[in-house]
């Protein structure tokens, strides 16, 4: 809902509060007829508080805005990467909704519209209750979550549809591409409408707007590339999952010393890397696991 772990954390805090509050009052806690739904509805309507100041501040972010990464473990012959959820009953999200690229889509709608799909789409609340969170009626929410729905399935939102084994197949293609510096070969891992997005917070240089399009995209990396080969940086990076698809967690040291650190989501769609999201700030990464000491680039896949 809000794409901040920190914020989310804040949400869940203060649905608590506000439960234990009613708990202490006789008249708060005889309302309480159904407690899923009264913790659904109150975490909501805190979202919704926050995603309307949020919205605010992105306005003077310094540059593109990615949400903090979920980073988590991968191993090969592991567990496949299908989302965040241990549990298979709490996996609300499908495979094709899964990761960074739905959360950079959410961007686009207003914070109404947002909560709406989320509730209904994701998690799959009657709109009668998504009325209760909007203070709206059913059918407003309705037309709220189908405008919603059509921005992310809009044919410039970059989409993500690869099973494990497409993703990994495909990662591992682009980083032998990147590193073989072949323009060509690059161009063909890429999908003819890929963006690329990268969040440096202001601490790292970034790209002011999204990159679109195989060539330019695939110039703008090797780019990259070759000057952190100019200046002898050493880079190194892993296999994770991000947001719940398979992603890469790299690092290195800038021309003047300072050590970088970069979680890289990715959506891979009919084969090929049509969303490439480069998270630089190191605001949004300091829950970041260590790398580990082996890593090498290429990644060992």
């Amino acid at each position: 809902m809000l794409g901040s772990r920190s914020e989310a954390e804040d949400a869940v805090q203060e649905t608590w509060l506000r439960y234990s509050g009613a708990l202490a009052d006789p008249r708060s806690r005889a309302e309480i007829r159904h407690l899923g739904g009264w913790l659904t509805t109150t975490c909501a309507r805190i979202c919704l508080d926050v995603l309307r100041s949020a919205r605010v501040r992105r306005e003077t972010y310094p540059g593109q805005w990615l949400p903090e990464p979920v980073v988590t473990p991968w191993r090969a012959g592991g567990p496949e990467p299908d989302g965040f959820a241990p549990d298979p009953a709490d996996r609300a999200v499908r495979r094709d909704r899964l990761g960074t690229a739905l959360l950079v889509v959410l961007e686009r709608l207003t914070p109404e519209q947002r909560v709406a799909f989320v509730l209904h789409d994701v998690f799959a609340v009657p709109f009668a209750r998504v009325a209760e969170v909007l203070a709206s009626t059913p059918e407003a929410a309705r037309q709220l979550a189908s405008r919603a729905r059509r921005a992310v399935t809009a044919t410039d939102a970059p989409r993500h549809t690869a099973g494990p084994a497409e993703q990994r197949e495909v990662l591992a293609a682009f980083a032998a591409a990147t590193e073989s510096g072949d323009l060509d070969t690059l161009v063909r891992v890429l999908a003819p409408d890929v963006v690329l997005i990268g969040d440096g917070g202001g601490h790292f240089p970034a790209a002011r707007r999204p990159v679109v399009g195989a060539d330019p995209v695939a110039r703008f990396l090797l780019g990259l590339f070759t000057r952190a080969g100019r200046y002898g940086q050493r880079l190194r990076a892993e296999p994770v999952l991000v947001d719940g698809v398979l992603g890469l967690h790299l690092e290195t040291v800038t021309p003047d010393g300072r050590p970088l650190r970069m979680v890289t989501g990715f959506a891979v769609h009919d084969g090929r890397i049509s969303g490439l999201f480069n998270q630089l700030n190191p605001d949004k990464l300091h829950r970041l696991p260590d790398l580990d000491p082996a890593a090498t680039w290429p990644p060992r896949w």
